[in-house]
Parts: C-alpha cells; structure tokens; sequence
C-alpha cells in the first residue's frame, strides 16, 4: 500500500524517452511527474521554485553532463534524491556516480518494473543498486578496476571517449553536448595524455576491450 504519491522531475533530452518514462511511472501509480527538463541548466531552475521527492537524471546532457549537474543539486539541494539513468555500462559507471552522490543507478535497459522499483526505493530514503554493484561496493574495487586508465579520466573526459568509441565525430559529439568542436577536440587531447595515446583507433580499441561500450 503506498502512503503517498511520489513526485518526480525527470531530466532527460530525448522528448521520446521522457514519454516512455511518463508512461512506465504514470500506469504504475503512485508516481506524479511533477516536471519535465531536457538540460541540466533547466532543471536547477525548475528545482529553484519547484519541489519535487526524486529527481530522475540522465547521465548524457548537452551542455553540462548529468554528473556536472548532479554534483550542483548536492550543493544546492542535499536531500534531495537523484536517480541517475543512462544507456552506458552499469560496470563501469554506476560506482562512480554513487560516489558523486547519487541514490541509485539504472541503466536505460532496465525494465519498468525496476524502475518502478527503484523510484519507491529512493523515495523511502534507500539507496538503489544491483546486486552487482552492491557486490562491488562491500568487497571494494579490485587492484584491476583501481588501476584502469579511464579511471584517471574526469566525468567529461570519460564521456569523451566513450562518445568517440561509439563512432560518433567531433562535430556530432560538440552538437550533442553543446559544446564547440574546438572544446571536443581539447578534452579529447586530455584524455589521449592521461591515457598515454596517440590515436582514436587505440581509445576505441580500449573501450571495446574494457566494455565501456556495447
């Protein structure tokens, strides 16, 4: 029995993956969509004057990344709940993101019922994870996953190079991202030092083999 309803804001660009989650969170019941964003900036100011239990966040935005906006919702509002959701690898990202902060991970893959799942979960004041990823958190990270080169990699940088493995050019990364070719191809210059490469061919190559895309 649900004790109230749970009001969620739900950050995500794609006008047709916001529906699908409408959809899912609306014929569940006991979840209202109290707002709906497609950008990181948009959601801070709807949280502004607006108030919401869970905030529903995609981790890939354009302009700032949905890590960049997380960590600004810690700042400016503490207690409230973020659900990241993102298409990529819950391996290798959702350990990361529960370190930024967040209440939970789930991947785009997922079905409603879990998602369904995880939104009353959050809202109870738990955390949201796998099993896998809980497996991870209790035993700790490996001397492997520790020493991964994209571990050295900033939140932008590592969607950087995933954005790059998945055959995307800098042009279409920079309008994805809204951000300027000329600033796609500076954070690809990092992440080509940190990671001690010459060419896109071995950051595509290392992202294949470490599974950081699928």
């Amino acid at each position: 029995m649900i004790d109230k309803i749970v009001r969620i804001l739900i950050v995500e660009d794609h006008a047709i993956v916001r529906e699908g989650i409408k959809r899912i969170v609306e014929n569940a019941g006991g979840i209202h969509v109290a707002g709906e964003v497609a950008d990181g900036h948009a959601a801070i100011e709807w949280l502004r004057s607006n108030s919401a239990d869970i905030v529903l966040l995609d981790i890939s935005l354009p302009g700032k990344s949905g890590l960049e906006v997380l960590k600004r919702m810690r700042i400016e509002k503490p207690e409230l709940p973020v659900l990241m959701l993102s298409m990529y690898p819950e391996d290798q990202y959702a350990v990361r993101v529960l370190k930024a902060g967040a209440a939970g991970y789930l991947s785009k893959e997922s079905v409603p019922e879990q998602l369904v799942n995880a939104i009353h979960k959050v809202a109870k004041g738990k955390k949201y994870i796998s099993e896998y990823v809980a497996e991870r958190l209790v035993g700790g990270l490996d001397a492997a996953s520790v020493e991964s080169l994209h571990d050295l990699l900033s939140n932008r940088e590592l969607e950087i190079l995933v954005k790059i493995a998945l055959g995307r050019s800098p042009a279409q990364i920079a309008e994805e991202l809204n951000l300027s070719p000329k600033t796609i191809g500076t954070y690809r210059g990092r992440v080509l030092r940190k990671m001690n490469m010459q060419s896109s061919a071995e950051m595509i190559h290392y992202a294949i083999k470490h599974g950081l895309v699928m």
